[in-house]
């Protein structure tokens, strides 16, 4: 693959992760299979170590999948809750093992544990009482949902024993297989009771136990709550000082302070031993009274685990294996296209809904042209395809004996089926798209949606179907438009939207309240700061931790505007591919317009000076790399050596200026810095090269 595919290849799969990461973290309804998306994933990191100078800064190899919602308050994570590393193939798990076993040598075990699924939480208590219960979140912060969890009698309000202080646990809430099936019946007899045809109850029943319980857990009623017979496996502690030198004692301690934990784990000495576990609970479990999709191997003792250390998103000491997928076979209704911001044009397959594993299949995605042509699709194929856990799963093959003797293959498009521009594809990309991103309406619509979203303006009042029809009705092309709106234009707007559920379109209108929101939520946007503005113009590449790069390295909009690639590309994990997109985007005169409307509107395009962000270039042309644990956080500390004109690079080499050492350095990084004679510092004598001279 060249370079141009790979960049657009990333682009289109990091898009569609983040989209999947909602659905499942959020609305708790997967628009994609487990399988499908470890694999999605997979594919996303082999481009990304191959391409790294395509990579997004919050591309989702590097962010924990979830998110947080509107509906209670957030809470910010003492310790990350990340997310695993996972594999379907014994032979990758065998990897993972020699991967371990160059850093801890052979002397060490396993703790095998069943991968629940469910959702995870995490439960602080203070003093022996349950103080607080927050949802994974995005990994660093997460919902507050403490009233719900105290329904659910398994976890223990008040603990006993010898337990810390102040600590917190982590677990997986889940619903029983009977519990699910005896609401499930419950639901069915009331619809039958309202009358609702037989035919039609199927696709109001609850489609699985982890999306039930997901959805429970968001309830904003806790009464309601504890009518849903949720249960909790807890499996991990988390304290300042350690309770325990292994996981498997702190397993055991758990349990002596009053907690759940699932007595289906066991010590490994090797790989042998735990494929030998992994292949026994795959026979056991349609007996267990839940769902599980796997087994999670973590290395046990606590010392290797804090030397084996982390990626930004995973743990280098565990990895979860996943159990095979499910298959069905059904028909091929039709084949549609959708068209994202970017332009990129993606291939949906509309299935025969079909049940699988207790859930609906109707569509999946065909990913790419060269996708369709390995299928060799035709009209009214049957197709087969495979479920890791949730609904829609990965077309795998055709039903040749059931094909048509006179059906006609399928031939990708050739043209944007909304603005009918010719589609382009250069050679030896896998992506086509439509080029004309000044008109085409779903790219203008989608940079809309992107601009008015939680994580860039968090515009209240302004979803997906709203401004699809405040652009359809000719109010809204670029976002300075919005900040035009009045509540004349408002009040009593009319337009139409596509149900997802019945398939139909239907009438919607905008009424007063929601006008009014509208304006309120533009109006508070203004004092959004100045690197959420940037992320939300929606540059290419420009994910929301590059944007916070570049306004804290160059201050306002202005400045980076007149900024040269060089002084950009420079920047810490920026590069040259990133700046050309910044360089382009601005160099157009559009953008350029827009920016000055928004400007005009009264938008943050300066940083706000803040206390203890002084900066220096005491450490200019100085390279760093930072390894162990300090008296403050690692990001903390590479953001002082930046903000002090200091480099931040992530590997040991001869260009290296500094090592700031750390306790728990790795020992091999160590020796490394030794023998390339790298200047070694601690982090008091860092410190003290930041003091200016007199």
């Amino acid at each position: 693959m060249n370079s141009a595919a790979a960049k657009d290849r990333i682009t289109q799969l990091s898009e569609t992760l983040k989209r999947h990461n909602y659905a499942y973290y959020i609305l708790s309804n997967p628009s994609i299979s487990d399988y499908e998306f470890d694999q999605l994933l997979k594919e996303l990191e082999q481009l990304e170590s191959e391409f790294p100078e395509f990579a997004w800064e919050d591309s989702p190899t590097r962010i924990v999948g979830g998110d947080i919602t509107k509906n209670f308050e957030q809470v910010a994570h003492k310790y990350p809750m990340l997310s695993l590393g996972n594999t379907y193939s014994e032979a990758e798990l065998r990897e993972f093992d020699e991967r371990v076993r160059k850093v801890a040598g052979d002397q060490f075990a396993y703790v095998c544990e069943l991968k629940f699924d469910g959702l995870a939480i995490s439960i602080t208590y203070e003093n022996g009482k349950l103080l607080r219960a927050v949802t994974r979140g995005d990994g660093t912060k997460g919902d507050d949902v403490t009233a719900n969890v105290k329904t659910i009698r398994s976890i223990p309000h008040v603990l006993t024993g010898n337990f810390p202080p102040l600590f917190e646990i982590r677990g997986e809430i889940f619903m029983h297989r009977k519990t699910f099936d005896r609401l499930n019946q419950n639901l069915r007899q009331s619809l039958l009771e309202q009358g609702v045809d037989e035919d039609k109850i199927a696709d109001r029943l609850y489609k699985n136990p982890r999306n039930f319980a997901s959805g429970s857990l968001k309830m904003q009623d806790s009464t309601e709550v504890a009518k849903r017979g949720l249960d909790a496996f807890l499996y991990f502690v988390y304290a300042d000082q350690s309770v325990a030198s292994s996981h498997a004692e702190s397993l055991a301690l758990a349990s002596t302070w009053g907690f759940q934990v699932n007595q289906n784990y066991e010590l490994c000495r090797n790989m042998d031993e735990v494929w030998a576990f992994i292949q026994k609970m795959d026979k056991e479990r349609p007996k267990l009274s839940f769902d599980i999709d796997g087994i999670v191997i973590k290395v046990n003792a606590y010392d290797l685990q804090q030397e084996l250390g982390f990626t930004a998103k995973i743990p280098r000491w565990a990895i979860a294996y996943k159990y095979k997928t499910e298959s069905a076979l059904t028909l091929l209704e039709k084949v549609s296209y959708q068209v994202g911001r970017t332009g990129a044009i993606t291939p949906v397959a509309n299935l025969k809904p079909v049940s699988l594993g207790g859930t609906t299949v109707k569509r999946a995605s065909l990913y790419n042209a060269d996708e369709m042509e390995r299928l060799d699709l035709h009209t009214h194929d049957w197709v087969y395809v495979e479920k890791g856990g949730e609904i829609i799963p990965k077309v795998t093959g055709v039903a040749l004996q059931k094909r048509d003797l006179f059906a006609a293959k399928i031939t990708y498009i050739t043209a944007c089926p909304e603005c009918k521009t010719p589609l382009q594809r250069k050679e030896g990309e896998v992506v086509h798209y439509c080029p004309n991103d000044s008109h085409c309406p779903p790219q203008l619509i989608g940079r809309l949606e992107h601009f008015v979203s939680r994580r860039a303006m968090n515009i209240d009042g302004l979803g997906s179907e709203t401004v699809a029809g405040l652009f359809k009705a000719g109010l809204v092309q670029t976002y300075a438009d919005l900040y035009l709106l009045t509540f004349e234009q408002l009040n009593g707007l009319e337009f139409e939207s596509l149900d997802d559920v019945e398939g139909k379109v239907k009438k919607r209108s905008i009424k007063e309240k929601t006008a009014a929101n509208i304006l309120e939520g533009l109006a508070a946007s203004k004092q959004i700061p100045f690197e959420r503005v940037l992320f939300a113009l929606g540059i290419r590449m420009v994910g929301e931790t590059v944007a916070k790069k570049l306004a804290r390295q160059f201050g306002s909009i202005d400045k980076l505007m007149e900024a040269d690639k060089d002084s950009i590309a420079g920047m810490y994990e920026i590069g040259e591919k990133i700046a050309d997109q910044v360089i382009n985007f601005f160099q157009d005169a559009e953008n350029r317009n827009t920016i000055a409307k928004l400007q005009s509107a009264g938008l943050q395009f300066e940083i706000a000076a803040s206390e203890g962000l002084e900066r220096s270039a005491i450490l200019e042309g100085k390279k760093f790399l930072v390894s162990g644990t300090f008296s403050i956080s690692r990001d903390d500390l590479k953001a002082l050596i930046e903000r002090n004109g200091g480099k931040i690079v992530g590997s040991i080499s001869k260009s290296l200026d500094y090592l700031i050492a750390g306790e728990k350095m790795g020992p091999e990084k160590l020796k490394k810095a030794n023998d390339l004679q790298i200047n070694i510092i601690s982090e008091e004598t860092f410190r003290a090269l930041l003091v200016q001279p007199e």
